[in-house]
This record gives structure tokens, C-alpha cells and sequence, in this order.
């Protein structure tokens, strides 16, 4: 347990501090954001020049101390492969969108996402011999392999991309990322057997995350990109998939399932019958269209995003009472 604080502490102090240096090092870059009318409400155009690709710090302070301290092993690689694997990619998006304001195409995203989950899934199968998924309230259901493999890849590229999606607003997807890392951490901690290395980088990777936080809430310093959102939300999904507890995670991460789901249905409704279920999508935008302001939605989906990783983790030990 002292462990898991001090690479909470050792997380969040090292982002905090390297931060300042890093946003000079993006300004003078030309890092800066460029924000189009039509992915937002019109006063979204005052995060024009926002510096963005923060989350490229935070990736590389999770990796580095997780090798400083030893929490690299077998549990935790594939974690590490996706968060590394998918951020480049992010990172790369985030280098053209600021140099151009185009980055690469939804196709190509997707299809690098996919080649990165592909190798995760099958390492963590093979690795762990998983033959089955963890039902909440009911137990381990047998399951064939491919078809795991199936579902973690499903799992990896819509988190990967709802978390993408959540970030619109100041503080948004970092927050309530907090508190899924945070509900995976508990997870892995309590796990029969104890996945001691797995509960450490979620450590870390909170305390990343809170020490970002420190400059992203409103009115936001740094945007984390899609070198942060896109790679901490894969990372996310293969944490949930080495715990064996997957199918937790549209609870724990109910924000993501519930942005991801807004954009389609809006889509699917405009196909169908040419008509809007929301004023926009994401969702968060809708809310912003009703008047609400940008931390009112940012604080209300952080309460909904907590009360989620709870219920992920309550479910999780009456799941473990039925003989998990």
C-alpha cells in the first residue's frame, strides 16, 4: 500500500514540476491548438493557442518511473505497449493538427488503434490463458479464445476512442480518468492473486493525471491531445482486460460509454430520420447548448464518473463473493 502512494505522490509531483518547463518547450514550438466552430459552441474559439499534446509528459513520466521502480513485468507490458503504441500515434495527430490544423485521417487512427490491440489482446490471451470473462454477479462464464480476443480488441479501440471523445472540455477527460485509474487500481490491488505491479502504474498513472489536472481545469493551460486521450484510454482497457475484470469497465467508465454513445445515436437518428437527438455531440456539448457552463459539466460528469468507479468497485467485490 505504501508503495502504491508513494508512486501516486511520485506521479503527480514529477508532472507538476516538469509542466511550466514543458509548456514553454510547446509554445515555442508553435503546439498550440487550433479550434473549427463546427466541433463546438462558438465561444470554444477562445482556446485558440492553447498548448496541446500534454499528454505526451505524462506518458513519459509513467513509463520512466515505472521502470525506476520495478513495476515493469509481465502483468503490466501489454499496459505499457498500448499506452506507448497509441499515444505516438496521438502524438503524431497532434504534430500535424498544430502544423496544419489537419491531422490524420479517422481511417488511419483506426487503424493503427487496431493494429496495437490486436498484439495486446493476443499476448495478454496467450500470456494469461484467459478462457473465460468475469461476469459482474455471476462469475467467470468460459468463453473461446478467439472470441476473448474479439472482445479486448472491441474493448481497446471504443475506450481508446471514447476518451478521445470526453476531451472538450477543461478538466474533462482528465478528471474523470482519475477516477477509473484510480477504480482499476483498487481492482488490481484486491485481485485473487494480488496484481501488485498493475495496482502501482494505475498509481502512476493517477497521479499523472492530478498533477496534469493542476493546469487543464478551467480555464486550461494545457490540453492533454490525442497523444493523452487516446493512449491513457487503451491503457485503460488492457488494465481492465490483465485484471480479468473488463466487463466492469462501462461502469467504472460510465462518461466514456455515455459520450461515445451520444455521437451514435445523433448519427444513426440523422441517418434514419433526418433529425437531431441532440443539439451537439458529444454530449457535453449538448449541455453546453442548454446554457450550462463549461465547469458546471465538467464538475456534474466528475460526480457521475466517481459514483461509477464506486459501483465498479462494489460490484467487482460481490462478484469475487460468488466464487470469483
Amino acid at each position: 500500500m505504501i508503495a502504491i502512494v508513494q508512486a501516486l505522490v511520485l506521479s503527480f509531483a514529477c508532472v507538476a514540476l516538469l509542466m511550466p518547463s514543458y509548456l514553454r518547450l510547446l509554445r515555442h514550438s508553435g503546439f498550440g491548438k487550433r479550434v473549427r466552430r463546427e466541433f463546438g459552441p462558438d465561444w470554444h474559439i477562445v482556446k485558440e493557442g492553447t498548448p496541446t499534446m500534454g499528454g505526451l509528459l505524462l506518458v513519459g513520466v509513467v513509463i520512466t518511473l515505472a521502470l525506476l521502480l520495478d513495476a515493469v513485468d509481465a502483468s503490466t507490458y501489454a499496459i505499457l505497449l498500448a499506452l506507448l503504441g497509441v499515444s505516438l500515434v496521438g502524438a503524431f495527430d497532434d504534430w500535424l493538427n498544430a502544423r496544419t490544423g489537419i491531422g490524420i485521417s479517422a481511417r488511419q487512427k483506426l487503424l493503427w488503434q487496431i493494429g496495437v490491440s490486436v498484439i495486446s489482446a493476443i499476448y495478454i490471451q496467450q500470456h494469461f490463458a484467459f478462457a473465460s470473462l468475469v461476469v459482474p454477479f455471476v462469475g467467470e462464464v468460459p468463453i473461446a479464445p478467439a472470441l476473448w480476443i474479439a472482445v479486448a480488441i472491441v474493448a481497446i479501440v471504443s475506450t481508446s476512442n471514447g476518451v478521445n471523445l470526453t476531451d472538450g472540455l477543461d478538466g474533462l477527460s482528465g478528471g474523470t480518468m482519475v477516477f477509473a485509474w484510480i477504480s482499476y487500481m483498487v481492482i488490481a490491488l484486491l485481485n485473487a492473486p494480488g496484481q501488485l505491479n498493475v495496482a502501482i502504474l494505475c498509481a502512476l498513472v493517477a497521479g499523472a493525471l492530478i498533477g496534469f489536472l493542476w493546469f487543464n481545469i478551467h480555464p486550461a493551460s494545457v490540453i492533454i491531445g490525442d497523444s493523452g486521450a487516446l493512449g491513457f484510454g487503451a491503457a485503460l482497457a488492457v488494465t481492465g482486460l490483465v485484471t480479468g475484470h473488463i466487463l466492469l469497465l462501462p461502469l467504472i467508465g460510465i462518461i466514456f460509454v455515455v459520450e461515445t454513445g451520444s455521437v451514435i445515436l445523433q448519427v444513426a437518428s440523422m441517418k434514419l430520420t433526418g433529425r437531431r437527438l441532440f443539439l451537439f455531440t458529444p454530449i457535453h456539448h449538448h449541455f453546453e447548448r442548454l446554457g450550462w457552463a463549461e465547469t458546471q459539466i465538467t464538475f456534474r460528469f466528475w460526480v457521475i464518473g466517481a459514483i461509477g468507479g464506486i459501483l465498479g468497485i462494489v460490484t467487482f467485490l460481490a462478484t469475487r463473493g460468488v466464487g470469483v
